[in-house]
C-alpha cells in the first residue's frame, strides 16, 4: 500500500514542503540563523548547500558545465541563466544604442553604462560606482581582503576570476592560442600582449 506523503507548511509565509527537513532548513530564512560558517572567509550561511556553493568560489571549482561552450559555473541556476546566451532570442533592446539582450537584468545593467549616475560610494576614498558589487570588489583594496584562496599554494585573491586565472599556473593549462605562431597562454591578456610582437 502506497502512503501519500504529507506536506509540511511554513507558518511564516505559507510555503509548503514534501519533507519536514526541507521545512526546517527553509525556516532559517525567517529566524536569521546562519550556523554554517566558511572556514576561508568567515561568511555564514543558513544551510549546508549554500556554504558548499560559496566554498567553490574559493577553490575555483565549477561543477556545472555548459554543453554548448564548456564554460563552468558553481551554481546550476547560473548555468541556466548563461545558457540563454546560446539562443538567438534577444527580446530586450536598449533604447539608447539598440544593443539587444536575452535577459532583462542584463539590459538594466547595460543601461547604467549610458548614465552618469554612480550611487554607490566608497566611504574610504570617495570613489563612486554604478553597481553595488563593483563597490564591494573595490573595497577589498582598502581592507586587503583576499577571500579566494588557491587550494594548491594558498595564495589569496580579491576576485574569483583572478583565482581562476592563477590556477592555470598549476594546471599548466594554456587555452589562449596565438593564430600566427601557435604559442599558447594562460590568460587572454598575456595573449594580447604577445600578439603585439607580431605587429
Amino acid at each position: 500500500m502506497v502512503h501519500e506523503q504529507l506536506c509540511a507548511e511554513c507558518l511564516e509565509c505559507g510555503k509548503s514542503f514534501r519533507q519536514r527537513s526541507h521545512l526546517i532548513c527553509h525556516q532559517k530564512i525567517h529566524t536569521g540563523k546562519q550556523p554554517y560558517k566558511c572556514s576561508e572567509c568567515g561568511k555564514c550561511f543558513s544551510d549546508r548547500f549554500n556554504l558548499l556553493t560559496h566554498h567553490w568560489l574559493h577553490t575555483g571549482e565549477r561543477p556545472y558545465t555548459c554543453g554548448e561552450c564548456g564554460k563552468g559555473f558553481c551554481r546550476s541556476s547560473h548555468l541556466l541563466t548563461h545558457q540563454v546566451v546560446h539562443t538567438t532570442e534577444r527580446p530586450y533592446k536598449c533604447g539608447k544604442c539598440g544593443k539587444r539582450f536575452s535577459l532583462k537584468s542584463h539590459l538594466t545593467c547595460h543601461q547604467k553604462t549610458h548614465s552618469e549616475e554612480r550611487p554607490h560610494k566608497c566611504l574610504e576614498c570617495g570613489k563612486r560606482f554604478r553597481i553595488p558589487s563593483h563597490l564591494t570588489q573595490h573595497q577589498q583594496i582598502h581592507t586587503g581582503e583576499r577571500p579566494f584562496r588557491c587550494s594548491d599554494c594558498r595564495k589569496g585573491f580579491g576576485r574569483s576570476s583572478h583565482l581562476i586565472l592563477h590556477q592555470h599556473i598549476h594546471s599548466r593549462e594554456r587555452p589562449y592560442k596565438c593564430g600566427q605562431c601557435e604559442r599558447s597562454f594562460s590568460s587572454s591578456s598575456a595573449l594580447a600582449k604577445h600578439q603585439q610582437t607580431h605587429q
